[in-house]
């Protein structure tokens, strides 16, 4: 196989309460919820997905909602950053924007690029790049238009115990290509024209710990069932425990953990978040596996009600 991931597929994180998670990625970022589901390993939890207007790959941030749950500590074995990527000339906006609804940010430069950084309400360190590269987001709401809405995931910032192993595997193993080095970090870049910057710190800050505002993992992309199958086993030949196909229902998964200790996954780009539901209703009601259709009942009586509300 050629060995090379197209870029992020998508990145999970842990929250706080799933209303709150809601009102920031919907109402502020203006992002489309594109899936309301469970964890489907604790259906007890829900599992919500925000993109663009279509779910694509390279869009989507995933949340398990923990409301109560202790906070996680951003370290190594993490995603320490997630970057999103908006059009130029959008960064004013965004700086209005995150002002009117008092979310402190800062800004920074790294490779000779212009960064808003923020958290959002749990912790979770985020941060807006304007690039020209990736297809502008139709999806429109609570005064987000296209012409500065999100298009996707600028990429990631990760943060490893061993970032000389991280570095090998980026490179020798996923098959991104090394573009530049700047203090304290290396960058490397993808074919993908978006969700496809990697930015590797090269030191160490101390373990991270798994909790509230924290990256749960980080997914790369597989074109489909049979190069998933073909990365199983070029991912197990280097040396790398990797597990079995998941059937996540939206896309097929696999796992495993890198020696920087940060969770990998790779998972397919089909058949995306359409197939349960149609394109224009999606994200609007609770989906169920087919597993859990039947307790449908207990399961939606033990979530915490959410709504996608415009903001004032």
């Amino acid at each position: 196989m050629s060995n090379k991931t197209l870029g992020i597929h998508h990145i999970t994180a842990i929250v706080g309460h799933p209303q709150e998670n809601v009102d920031f990625y919907a109402g502020v970022l203006g992002l489309r919820l594109v899936k309301q589901t469970v964890n489907f390993d604790d259906p007890e939890t829900y599992h919500l997905y925000f993109g663009n207007e279509g779910g694509k790959p390279g869009t989507i941030i995933t949340f398990f909602p923990w409301a109560g749950a202790r906070q996680g500590i951003i370290g190594d074995g993490q995603v320490g950053v997630t970057s999103y990527v908006v059009p130029k000339g959008a960064m004013e906006f965004w700086e209005k924007r995150l002002e009117k609804y008092d979310v402190p940010f800062s800004k920074i430069e790294r490779f000779a690029e212009h960064y808003l950084e923020f958290d959002d309400p749990h912790g979770l360190h985020l941060e807006i790049v304007e690039r020209e590269d990736g297809e502008v987001n139709p999806w429109t709401f609570g005064g987000v238009t296209p012409e500065v809405a999100i298009k996707g995931f600028g990429g990631a910032t990760l943060l490893s115990a061993q970032p000389n192993k991280t570095a090998e595997l980026l490179e020798k193993v996923m098959g991104l290509e090394l573009i530049g080095k700047e203090g304290d970090f290396v960058r490397y870049r993808s074919s993908a024209d978006i969700g496809n910057i990697i930015d590797l710190k090269l030191t160490t800050i101390g373990r991270g710990q798994m909790g509230v505002g924290t990256v749960h993992h980080i997914a790369w992309r597989a074109k489909d069932d049979q190069e998933q199958l073909e990365w199983q086993k070029f991912v197990a030949s280097n040396g790398y425990g990797v597990t079995p196909v998941q059937d996540r229902n939206y896309f097929n998964a696999i796992y495993f953990r890198e020696h920087g200790h940060i969770l990998f996954e790779i998972a397919t780009d089909p058949p995306g978040f359409a197939h349960d539901e149609s394109q224009t209703t999606m994200g609007e009601k609770l989906m169920l596996p087919e597993q859990y259709e039947p307790h449908r009942g207990q399961i939606e009586q033990g979530l915490i009600p959410i709504k996608i509300r415009e903001l004032d």
